[in-house]
């Protein structure tokens, strides 16, 4: 490749049907079967599913019932996501050990910037061998696609598939992108599809060829980011590993406290929100602590890893898990908190091996209220107190005579019965 070292290279890698391979890894009579993982029964919902299956038409987040009735000699398997979460650990530090800038983009996609070194090594051939690499130490087929920027290097991994490699120069980058169907473009899901089609917009040459007025008037902002993605067109630039932080909350009591209640509702409440917050940033954790801090100012930590995922009913019961293991020494409490970590991006079908569509669909539902009326407009019950714990507290916090707790009481209870 002849650049200046101004010029981008930005490197985009993919596993191939990720979890399905893994499974062939562990059973290679499963090679040259359609294979479908997600939950065994009717109700839950098709997580990947190999080339073979999607033949036939099956393809990710279809229920499992519809797959078996479209495939029925798909061998059916239900998920093992911390197997998948230690592959794509192994992958991620190959790339980190070789890579000069590196994105983990979800749990089997990764972003490489070379931009600069073909001035000491080209960078076909560089990305080429870390393919190779790659493939040999852990035996997973993987595409490659490399242009000037995200937008360009991830469409042509989508054509280097299955287990191929593409390179897309810079004065190659509109013939590249001209004869593709729409849908090629990220951001362009099936609406978005449905509505340009709708409108005789089909191929990615017609779609950069409409004046970008149009699409902002139709779409807003993402009419323009649309287009400027259909003429090749990304200045976003890959995001360090390193820099992807964490979530994390605390809270500190009024009064240090033993009540294992509310320290557990406390810390039910807190992942309820952090996991809405990975959610809507759309990412997911594989890593969680916990802290305490006791009255004496006594700080203790403890950590679990976990496969990804961004549910907060999962998050739970690790936090929970924690906790109980962390508080040994049975002191009053000063601080919870809670830290979620090891993020990548993806979505929360990643984790949804034998979860229904009914609960895909409920956690959506709770995100949207969310959404528009504030993250504590809808709570789990197990981060919320009842009526009565909340009189218990009121009543421990303030030294009143009975009949001042009774009144206490009788007024709590007003609030609840008249919903104020």
């Amino acid at each position: 490749m002849n650049k200046n070292s101004s010029d981008r290279s930005i490197l985009h890698l993919d596993l191939d049907t990720f979890f399905v391979s893994v499974e062939r890894l562990r059973n290679s009579r499963l090679i040259g079967k359609p294979v479908i993982i997600g939950g065994l029964s009717d109700r839950g919902v098709v997580s990947c599913c190999s080339y073979e299956a999607r033949k036939s038409g099956v393809s990710s987040a279809m229920p499992v019932k519809l797959a078996r009735n479209m495939c029925p000699e798909a061998i059916i398997i239900r998920g093992d996501m911390e197997a998948y979460s230690n592959y794509s650990n192994i992958i991620t530090d190959i790339i980190a050990s070789k890579s000069p800038l590196y994105e983990k983009l979800s749990i089997d996609e990764h972003y490489v910037d070379l931009s600069g070194m073909d001035r000491f090594y080209g960078n076909y051939k560089w990305a080429h061998e870390l393919r190779q690499y790659i493939m040999k130490e852990t035996g997973l087929p993987l595409s490659a696609g490399l242009s000037v920027n995200k937008t360009v290097s991830k469409i042509a991994t989508g054509e280097a598939k299955p287990n191929g490699e593409i390179e897309v120069v810079k004065e190659g980058v509109l013939p590249f992108l001209d004869p593709l169907p729409i849908g090629r473009i990220p951001m362009v899901g099936r609406k978005t599809s449905h509505v340009l089609r709708s409108m005789g917009i089909n191929t990615i040459f017609t779609l950069r060829n409409i004046p970008v007025e149009m699409l902002e008037k139709l779409m807003g902002k993402k009419g323009i980011e649309i287009w400027k993605k259909a003429n090749g067109i990304d200045s976003s630039p890959v995001i360090s590993y390193s820099e992807q932080k964490s979530i994390s909350t605390e809270h500190t009591f009024e009064k240090d406290t033993t009540d294992m209640a509310l320290l557990r509702q406390t810390l039910a409440g807190m992942i309820e929100r952090t996991a809405y917050d990975l959610r809507k940033q759309e990412k997911l954790t594989s890593c969680v602590t916990v802290k305490i801090r006791y009255s004496n100012f006594d700080t203790h930590t403890l950590q679990k890893r976990i496969p990804y995922t961004a549910f907060d009913h999962v998050l739970t019961g690790i936090a929970k898990e924690l906790f109980t293991r962390l508080y040994q020494r049975r002191m009053l409490i000063r601080l919870i908190g809670v830290r979620l970590s090891h993020l990548v991006r993806g979505v929360q079908q990643l984790n949804m091996f034998d979860d229904t569509p009914e609960k895909i669909s409920l956690y959506m539902a709770i995100d949207r209220l969310r959404d528009r009326f504030g993250r504590d407009a809808v709570r789990r019950a197990a981060g919320v107190m009842t009526t009565a714990e909340r009189v218990e507290k009121e009543s421990r916090r303030c030294e009143y005579t009975s009949d001042q707790q009774n009144m206490i009481r009788e007024r709590l209870r007003g609030y609840v019965m008249y919903g104020r």
